[in-house]
């Protein structure tokens, strides 16, 4: 059973229908390079931490929120963080706890709490008769989570050779990113309007 969600957790992220989740990760990751890998991993985890929780919360039917609300507000999500990224400057500082960051850790898992709701209906379906949720809820995060580390990997592999290889400034290469993600997220943002 473990390795069963893990796999569903994994694939639900590595998977073209999932392309919003994606281009969120794209988002959070696109400012940062390679040496910034502490600052990713808990950025990461933040906004994992916080889907977890919606996820096991809206499972349980605790928490009830209308799927066409919560699609419309996981593009907002991708919209706002794409929109931050045009105005975060370079950092020649790598440490990853300093109060900024904290600042912005809390605002990923803020954001991870409307994904995980989106994830939820997915999950509810693939439980069906299970006793207990929690062995299901844990593996399909930490699927989830390697599906993102995927993502991570390819968006600084893709960094570093667009960077290091093809000589774009880094301000470039964040400006086409961000700009991607603000594009596609703006038209799914009035597409997904729900009222």
């Amino acid at each position: 059973m473990f390795g069963l969600y893990l796999k569903l957790g994994f694939f639900h992220i590595i998977n073209v229908e999932a392309y919003d989740h994606i281009l969120f990760v794209t988002m959070l990751t696109a400012v940062y390079k390679l040496k910034q890998w502490k600052n990713i991993l808990a950025l990461v985890t933040a906004f994992t931490l916080g889907h977890s929780l919606s996820l096991a919360l809206s499972t349980l039917h605790i928490v009830v929120v209308p799927s066409a609300i919560i699609e419309w507000l996981i593009v907002v999500t991708i919209f706002l963080t794409g929109v931050e990224n045009l105005f975060i400057k370079q950092e020649k500082d790598y440490r990853a706890f300093t109060t900024k960051y904290w600042i912005k850790y809390s605002i990923a898992m803020f954001f991870g709490l409307i994904h995980g709701l989106g994830f939820s209906s997915y999950l509810q379906s693939m439980l069906g008769e299970e006793q207990s949720i929690a062995m299901p809820l844990l593996s399909f995060n930490l699927g989830v989570e390697f599906g993102q580390w995927i993502v991570v990997a390819v968006i600084l592999f893709l960094t570093w050779l667009v960077v290091n290889k093809f000589h774009a400034s880094r301000r470039e290469w964040n400006l086409v990113l961000s700009g991607i993600g603000i594009g596609i997220s703006l038209l799914l943002v009035f597409e997904r309007f729900p009222w």
